[in-house]
């Protein structure tokens, strides 16, 4: 099948840049799979610890080694409500696997934090690096070569992107990764932004805004707004790692458990010893991490995966880049209003049509490659169905709606919300940097004004609360890149930020660090890149100075001379302000090692960078 030829395009232009990484990449897998399953090499004894707390027929079963072995990797823990449903899972995933034929054992437990309680905290700034420790924690859990496949349990933010590059270095063996689902629709996006921007006001106290905030975030399952949580499951579907409309069906439903019981018998089926060996590094190629993208673009999804997608390509092999994002931008409609870019929640999004909908119309569009390998055998085409229980109570799969059925949620081909894609690459003497418009008013998409330098979020915030802030200006918020400080989420702003708009004044910011998965109606030129910290522009901007952000034409620039500029004295960053408390000491290697932002600010960076092919034998 054709594709449109921006698309087509991209991906040669992808996969010409990663021949040389991609080819390493899947000789090593091949190199992996040749031993698989590992199981059969190990030692009696090293056998014996592996299945030394089985029960009986487990136990008899991996005995005799040709029973396929599947892993749990999880991200469960109570604390998040996205992820607090997954306790439940491993029961349903044994019991499933064993009626095929097969065993699963937990194989290990991945941490996983919640940006919604560490924003504008310390503990942010351990977010981003959560991403790769957790790449790290999934690749112990698979270090014992006991397993002949693998299901991944996450949602959140850094959860799937971790469990991603964890999963591409095991690549050789079969995964798919299980979703539990939204949270139903609580207090409307809507009015808990607004209280919030009372509170930022001042004209409300802290019982109503932890009233709507509560009311908002209410009960197990996904937060329903369109951040990074959500953006990760649409992106595990549209690249064909979940069962085909797995993303947004509530946790603690019939067809939600139903759903996990198919994934864990599915992951058995694609074994690399059955009839349908389907290992990852097969689904997870140069086109689906294109399809991926569209994705994203097509719904305005979280600017933090232009980290994040970038890091999972590298971990395969593949380089992508920021220009990548920018060209399909041009060519991929907007389709979606969820909530930052719209009232609705993600269960709107999913009664509308949801992701069978969305797929299809990509397809019939020709911005999405057909001819990929998915976990449920070959071609995209299996994700124009939508699953549901028959009379008998269980799991199959039917054509999906073909048509929106609420047109302010999820729009048709020939009536977009917007020509083209939520994201933007921007660039000039201040760097490059990523925005994202969706949710940004076409009259506010350009900004100049004199810049307030801060360094860091609370100076902002404080210089609010003073009223210092009731004029046209540029937020220069700088040490926030990943070797600063890890890169931290400024979501913290937005409500400060929006008051300030409303009430008429151009305001924009501009940081090397993150803003969140909901960034909003405010512009915000984010992942600054070269970071302030290691002397990029932004460390020689001074207050005053004028800050031009055109989202339009692509721009980021200081109105100044690009000599006088370029001869300031860079201020310095103390790297004491995030060397302690939380944590953060820890991470101190991590801030040392990381790569840039247009890199995809991994600590892994260098590791996948250079082909290995030839050290497959030692």
């Amino acid at each position: 099948m054709s594709v449109h030829s921006t698309v087509a395009r991209v991906t040669e232009r992808l996969q010409t840049r990663s021949e040389k990484t991609r080819s390493a990449y899947e000789a090593r897998m091949q190199h992996a799979a040749a031993n698989v399953p590992a199981r059969f090499s190990l030692s009696c004894g090293n056998l014996a610890h592996g299945f030394a707390a089985s029960g009986v027929d487990d136990k008899l079963a991996l005995k005799r080694t040709r029973r396929p072995n599947i892993a749990i990797v999880s991200a469960y823990n109570d604390m998040l409500s996205a992820h607090q449903p997954y306790e439940r899972f491993p029961a349903i995933i044994k019991e499933a696997v064993r009626t095929v034929g097969a065993v699963a054992q937990f194989a290990g437990g991945v941490p996983a934090m919640c940006d919604g309680v560490t924003q504008g905290r310390t503990g942010m700034e351990l977010s981003l690096f959560s991403r790769d420790t957790i790449a790290m924690a999934t690749g112990i859990a698979l270090s014992h070569a006991m397993f002949d496949g693998a299901l991944m349990l996450g949602i959140c933010d850094k959860i799937v992107p971790g469990l991603m590059i964890g999963s591409a270095v095991f690549g050789h063996l079969p995964i798919i990764f299980v979703p539990g689902g939204p949270m139903t629709t609580g207090l409307s996006n809507s009015e808990k932004a607004r209280v919030r921007q009372l509170f930022a006001e001042g004209k409300v106290g802290r019982d109503e805004l932890l009233e709507a905030e509560s009311a908002s975030y209410h009960g197990p399952g996904t937060c329903t707004f369109y951040g990074t949580a959500n953006s990760n499951q649409m992106l595990m579907e549209i690249m064909g790692l979940h069962l085909p409309g797995a993303s947004f069906v509530p946790p603690n439903t019939k067809l939600r458990d139903r759903l996990t019981r198919a994934a864990s018998q599915r992951v058995v089926a694609i074994d690399n010893q059955g009839s349908e060996p389907t290992p990852f590094w097969r689904v997870f190629d140069a086109r689906a991490l294109v399809n991926g993208v569209v994705g994203l673009l097509a719904t305005g999804g979280s600017t933090n995966h232009t980290l994040h997608l970038i890091a999972m390509g590298a971990a395969a092999g593949l380089r992508l880049t920021w220009d990548d994002f920018d060209e399909l931008s041009s060519c991929v409609p907007l389709l979606t209003r969820i909530y930052p870019n719209g009232q609705a929640d993600v269960n709107h999004f999913h009664a509308a049509g949801g992701m069978s909908l969305l797929i299809s119309d990509l397809l019939d569009a020709k911005l999405l490659h057909e001819d990929v390998t998915t976990v449920v055998g070959q071609g995209l085409d299996h994700y124009r169905q939508e699953p549901f229980l028959t009379d008998a109570g269980e799991v199959a799969w039917r054509d999906g709606p073909r048509a929106t059925r609420d047109m302010a949620v999820l729009a048709p081909l020939d009536k977009p919300f917007a020509p083209d894609g939520g994201l933007r690459v921007l660039h000039g003497g201040l760097g490059r940097a990523v925005i994202k418009i969706s949710a940004v008013k076409e009259e506010h998409r350009i900004v100049e004004a004199p810049a307030i330098v801060f360094d860091d979020q609370d100076q902002l915030l404080a210089a609010f609360k003073d009223g210092k802030l009731d004029r046209d200006f540029v937020a220069v918020v700088r040490f926030q890149g990943p070797k600063a400080n890890g890169m931290p989420e400024l979501h913290k702003l937005t409500p400060s930020l929006g008051v300030l708009q409303d009430k008429g004044f151009k305001v924009a910011l501009v940081t090397d660090g993150r803003m969140s998965g909901a960034s909003g109606k405010v512009p915000a030129a984010i992942h600054v890149t070269p970071e302030s910290a290691e002397g990029g522009p932004l460390a020689r901007v001074r207050d005053g100075d004028v800050i031009r952000l055109d989202a339009r034409a692509g721009v980021l620039e200081i109105k100044l001379d690009a000599a006088e500029f370029a001869a300031r004295p860079a201020a310095q960053f103390d790297p004491r302000t995030s060397a302690y408390g939380t944590g953060r000491e820890l991470f101190e290697i991590f801030r040392r090692t990381t790569g840039g932002a247009e890199r995809g600010a991994s600590v892994f960076d260098a590791a996948f960078d250079e082909p290995k092919s030839e050290l497959i034998d030692a």
